[in-house]
Parts: structure tokens; sequence; C-alpha cells
């Protein structure tokens, strides 16, 4: 018994020296990369260099995957770590170089789902159209696309906020509920909500100090919940904004701390230690407004909010890279132009032109589907209605500043005036006239040619004079591809060749309909 005795008191002594040899140590600093969003929790860090002896120097200017800011290989980093909004984007960019970047070891510190505050009146009649009130992804991009919406979101080809927030809005886009695919960001499916952005800024943080001088142009924020309330809280709004957690999923970042140098292994998990305490977690809670992680901190009323669906983030760098240069620079407004030649032989009366009416009359918002709010015509898209028989029967061209201009579109597609003939290719050559000549006005505008025929070319110019004639236009018409819709009786080969020629593709609109045709293809393509 007294061996015993004396063994517990050698192993307690033993512990008390090694304890104070740890409290006799040199202050450790450690240089961190950080997202700029996270200089909200700067003032408390007073608190790990008192109680841990360890001393956080940060830098924050973290882009969204570290590019270019963390070592190829190992040693000499640059920072011992990087504390970011979400590391998604860098783990993929890891595991694509090959070994030549190492997976750092990471630690999820809080949480926030990236979230839409919206202005009051504008929150009101979203809800007021929405099932059971609850606003979606999908009803905030139609609202953008008419005008109602007009919002900020920080750039996602540099920030973690803006990156999740497009992610998020893709992921509804694409209608699957699970992570976005190669083919999920092959249409330009955000065309109409990356309409309604007004405002941007590198960072979140930047545009949340931005948003006060803009609340008059500007009547939404696409940010973390954290941000949102934080910005209510700060009294710079005229009205704080209502935050909308979107019906369709959100994004969820967990602001991980990352190790960069192992050699500072040691001092990093004092730091993760500390931050994951309680204690430490109810202050970052009641200071930054995220969510703790630590499931023994419960969070306060205003974070109480279910996240509901949680989406999930691309499994693949090169479908991020894809969505984003898709996306665009948010600060260039741009608009598509899109060429409809429409076939108005007499074999499209009764049910064929009832759903090309049908199909128009959704795409300029009469489709209240998920799919078909994505879709819809925007303010500021040009939009050009070829009708024709043996000859071009009428032209039309409208830019969508409003519902007049969509109701003088659809009453060009709703007049008759058929004929008897198929004039195909001709009518195919006048779309590319008008289409190169767009390309020279505004060569920054992507323009693209939708031709939907229900039969076989049987008037005017062959299909070889036609590629003659293409070939012969001015270089602009290279940038224009072709989506032929085939229905009916119509030639695919034919068609098919039309798309090969110009670098579109044909959509055969028997294998669904033809509002879904348009909607796979109305402005699907890469410049």
């Amino acid at each position: 018994m007294r061996a015993a005795v004396r063994a517990v008191l050698g192993l307690a002594l033993l512990g008390t020296a090694l304890t104070a040899c740890a409290g006799d140590d040199d202050p450790v600093t450690l240089r961190v990369l950080a997202s700029p969003e996270l200089a909200d929790v700067a003032p408390l860090l007073a608190g790990l260099e008192d109680d841990t002896g360890v001393r956080l120097d940060i830098d924050y200017r973290a882009n969204a995957d570290l590019d270019g800011q963390h070592p190829a290989g190992n040693g000499g980093a640059a920072y011992d770590l990087a504390w970011l909004a979400s590391d998604r984007s860098f783990q993929l960019r890891v595991r694509d170089s090959d070994g030549r970047l190492t997976r750092p070891e990471s630690t999820p510190v809080m949480r926030s789902p990236v979230v839409v505050g919206l202005a009051p009146a504008t929150a009101r009649a979203l809800r007021a159209g929405a099932p059971g009130g609850r606003i979606s992804w999908a009803d905030v991009a139609d609202a953008a696309a008419d005008g109602t919406v007009r919002f900020g979101m920080a750039d996602p080809r540099r920030s973690d906020t803006g990156r999740a927030a497009l992610v998020g809005v893709a992921t509804a886009a694409a209608g699957t509920g699970t992570a976005l695919r190669e083919e999920d960001v092959t249409c330009d499916r955000l065309r109409g909500f990356r309409s309604g952005q007004t405002l941007t800024a590198a960072s979140s943080r930047d545009l949340v100090d931005r948003y006060p001088a803009r609340q008059g142009d500007t009547n939404a924020l696409i940010a973390h919940e954290a941000e949102l309330l934080a910005l209510n809280a700060s009294g710079a709004l005229r009205t704080p904004l209502e935050i909308v957690h979107p019906d369709d999923g959100m994004v969820l970042s967990d602001f991980p701390l990352l190790l960069l140098d192992p050699a500072q292994r040691r001092a990093y998990r004092e730091v993760t230690d500390w931050l994951l305490a309680a204690d430490t977690q109810r202050a970052l809670m009641e200071r930054t407004y995220r969510r703790p992680v630590n499931q023994d901190v419960e969070p306060s009323a205003r974070l109480r909010t279910p996240v509901g669906n949680a989406l999930s983030f691309p499994d693949r760098l090169s479908i991020v890279e894809q969505l984003i240069t898709d996306y665009g620079d948010p600060a260039r407004r741009t608009a598509d132009q899109v060429v409809f030649v429409l076939d108005f032989s007499t074999s499209m009366r009764g049910d064929r032109m009832a759903a090309l009416r049908a199909a128009f009359a959704g795409l300029s918002g009469a489709d209240d589907t998920s799919t078909g709010k994505f879709a819809r015509f925007y303010r500021g898209e040009r939009l050009t209605v070829v009708r024709f028989g043996g000859r071009v029967l009428e032209e039309r061209t409208v830019t969508v500043r409003g519902d007049a201009d969509l109701r003088a579109l659809n009453a060009t597609v709703a007049r008759g005036g058929y004929d008897d003939a198929t004039a195909l290719w001709s009518a195919l050559d006048r779309g590319y006239r008008i289409a190169t000549a767009a390309v020279r006005e505004e060569p920054g505008r992507p323009v693209a040619l939708v031709l939907m025929t229900d039969g076989e070319n049987n008037a005017g110019i062959t299909y070889r004079e036609f590629l003659r004639r293409h070939r012969a236009l001015a270089p602009e018409s290279e940038a224009v591809p072709t989506f032929p819709v085939h229905l009916g009786e119509a030639d695919p080969n034919a068609l098919r060749r039309a798309a090969d020629a110009t670098g579109g593709r044909m959509v055969d609109a028997g294998l669904s309909s033809l509002s879904d045709a348009f909607k796979e293809i109305r402005g699907c393509h890469r410049q």
C-alpha cells in the first residue's frame, strides 16, 4: 500500500513539474493568413495569449482557395496557419495538385449558413408569391430577373462567401438536391439571377461595409447569416434586413483553422483547444453571431433558426472553376442576345403552335416551377424573333425592360400568318446576319441562335449555300452557336449538321416538351 501511495504521489509531482515547465515556455507567435470576414474575432484573441502564451499575428487577406499564398511542398511556409470561412475550394486544389501541396490538418471553429437579407418590403413581395410564404433561391432568381430584387454579393472569384453563395444558387438551379456535377453547369441557368446584382466587393466584409450607402438601389444582400445579423445590430441601416433561409437549401461555412506548418502542431492544438472551449465558443457566438460547433454550448435565441437542407459543395475543382468562369466578373454588366428563328409553316398549326406559344409565355414568367424561374427571360436581355415559312414573315427585336416588352414579344409569336413552304436555310442565314451585327455592335455580349422547325427545307437556299454564306460572314459569326430544336417531321441529321457546323447542339423536343427544350438551350453556350 505504501508503495502504491508513493507511486501516485510521484506521478502527481511529475505532472506538476511538467505543467510548470509548460507554463515557463517562451511565448509563441503564429503567422496566420485569414479571410477578411474574420476580423471581427480579433478583439477576443488577447484572451488566447493570456491563457496559452500563443499569439496570433493575423494577415486578413486570404482568397477563397489560398491560390498563390500556400507554398508548394513542405517547409518554408509563409504562414503557420490559415483561417478561412471555408476550406472546401482549397482542399480541392490540394487534391488536384499531384502531391505538390499537402493536405493540412483542419479544425472547424464555428458555423454560419449563406443566406439572403431582404429589405422588408421586398421580403413581403416575395413571400406573397411563394408557396407557404417560404422563399427559395428560385424565388430570389425569378425576382432578380424581373428587377424586383437588386442584390449585393461578394465576388466568387476571390471570396469564400461569394463562392458559397454561387454554389448554393447553382445547386438549387440544377434541381438535383445533390452536389453539382459537370453537366449541371453547362447551361447559363444563372443569367437571370446575375442580372439582379448591383453591388459587389472582393470580400463579404467589404460588401457589408459598402451596403449602407447603397440601400437606395440595392435591396438585398447575400452573405453569411452572421454578417447580416451583425449589420442589423450595427444601427447603420434605415431598416434592418429580413434574414431569409432559402427553402431549397444553403451552403454552410464552418470557419476552419488550418495547420500549414506541421512544426507548429503543438501550438496549433493549444489554439484549437482554446477556441473550442465552451467559454470561448459563447464569446465568439455573442460577438460574431456565428453558431457554436461545441455541442455543449446552447445557441442564442437569434441563432436557433434551423439551417434546414445543407447543400453539398462540388467534389471537383473543375466544376467550381467552370461555375465561376460562367458567372464572370460581377462588376461587369452583361446580358445575352438570343435570336429565335421559328417555323411558321402550315404544319405548325394546332397543338405545335400552342406548345410554342406556351413555351414563350413560360419563359416570360408564367412558368412558376423552380426550373422555370431560373430559365426565364430577364431584364436587359435582348431577344429577336424571326418568323419564317417559305420566306421571312416577320422580324421583331426587344430589349427586356419590363412586362410590356415581353407582351410585345409574345404578341409576335401569337400572330398567325402561316406559309405553305419551309425555307429553313434562308431563315437561318437571316438569323446569322442579325446575330453577326449584334456581336459587331457589342463584342462583349454573348449571342446565340435557336432554330425551331417541324419540317424539311423545301424552299429558298440549300444547306450547302447556307454554309458558303456562313463562312463568308464576318469573323464575329464564329462566336454564335446554333441550337436547333427538332420537332415533328424535321430532318434530325440536317439539324445536327447545322449545330455541329456552328458550335451548338441539337435538342429533341420530342423527348420532353418544347418548353423544356427552350429552357435547356436558351443562351446555353460559352464564348
